[in-house]
């Protein structure tokens, strides 16, 4: 039976989690950590705790008084460019650092860890497929993806420092659901899609529901590793633009490039050059692994979330 700390357990996704895992019969006890109070009301059987992932000791103390053996770890800036670059890295980097060590204090054996396909980062270079054995690259000139692999990295060093904390290391692809709004999908909300020529970015969606479940079995699984967690399959822009009845407006990257500066230099937007990759060099997820090692396999593909998606943005 787990005890579940879930950081982060008032946001989007943390929300969805504490309710799957109250649910399942292995879970003994969840308590939901979070600097918001959470959002609606939460199930029976959940502990709600004000938690900031900054403060080192208020983490420890919720890890001690709860008698925590299982962490799922989704607190994080899931919108970057809004806050400051300090304070995103002091919630994403320095936020998971007092995660980490509170667990190894307070003789937590597992922690589950939301990252990003953002940690492979945007690169020529990527594979068309990427795997868990590829690199974790990031971007240095984008903080999300710069964030992402160094908390990659200080899970590294724990694994090799600390072997009694098993990790499952989840590295999500784009999160669809129904109330999801961020800089993804503002992306269609013109009346043209952007596409960058020579690129068909593709993108993997995953659903939020499944998003849970691979949570879900993490956290009350006995398996550890990294996990690409994403819809089988990939969607490029143009078949998102047939979808949503747009045409494409075509760029080359060097005139968004510039745009983007100027645009970002006039505080027109907080999208600077740096967005151009993130654009044009999709990294495209394998689920394999996620399938036959963690045993989880997603209800939709990536196609289908974004159907499901598009049916529920056409119903609001």
């Amino acid at each position: 039976m787990r005890r579940v700390l879930v950081t982060g357990g008032s946001g989007f996704l943390g929300s969805n989690a504490v309710r799957a895992l109250v649910a399942d019969p292995g879970v003994e006890l969840v308590v939901s950590g979070d600097v918001r109070p959470p959002a609606a009301s939460v199930p029976d059987g959940v502990v709600v705790e004000s938690c900031d992932v900054t403060d080192a000791a208020g983490v420890a103390s919720v890890v001690e008084r709860h008698a925590i053996d299982t962490i799922v770890h989704l607190a994080a800036i899931v919108n970057p460019g809004g806050l400051s670059e300090e304070l995103e890295y002091r919630v994403d980097v320095e936020g998971t650092r007092n995660v980490l060590d509170a667990a190894v204090a307070g003789g937590v054996t597992r922690i589950v860890v939301s990252s990003s396909g953002a940690a492979y980062g945007y690169h020529a270079d990527n594979p068309e497929w990427l795997s868990e054995d590829d690199a974790i690259r990031g971007n240095e000139e984008f903080s999300y993806s710069r964030h992402k692999r160094l908390v990659e990295e200080l899970l590294a060093a724990h694994r090799v420092e600390h072997p009694s904390l098993g990790q499952v290391v989840l590295r999500i692809g784009t999160i669809l659901g129904p109330t999801v709004a961020n800089q993804i999908t503002a992306l269609w909300d013109g009346p043209r899609i952007l596409r960058i020529s020579g690129s068909e970015s593709p993108f993997v969606f995953v659903w939020v529901d499944d998003v849970v479940g691979a949570i879900v079995r993490g956290a009350t699984g006995d398996v550890t590793g990294a996990f690409n967690v994403a819809g089988d399959g990939r969607v490029t822009v143009t078949e998102i633009a047939a979808a949503l009845g747009k045409r494409t407006i075509t760029l080359p990257p060097a005139l968004l490039t510039a745009a983007l500066g100027v645009g970002h230099a006039l505080r027109l937007t907080v999208h600077g050059p740096e967005r151009v990759g993130f654009l044009r060099y999709r990294p495209v997820l394998d689920n394999t692994r996620l399938k036959r090692v963690l045993g989880y396999t997603p209800a939709k593909t990536s196609r289908e979330a974004f159907d499901a998606y598009l049916a529920v943005r056409a119903a609001r």
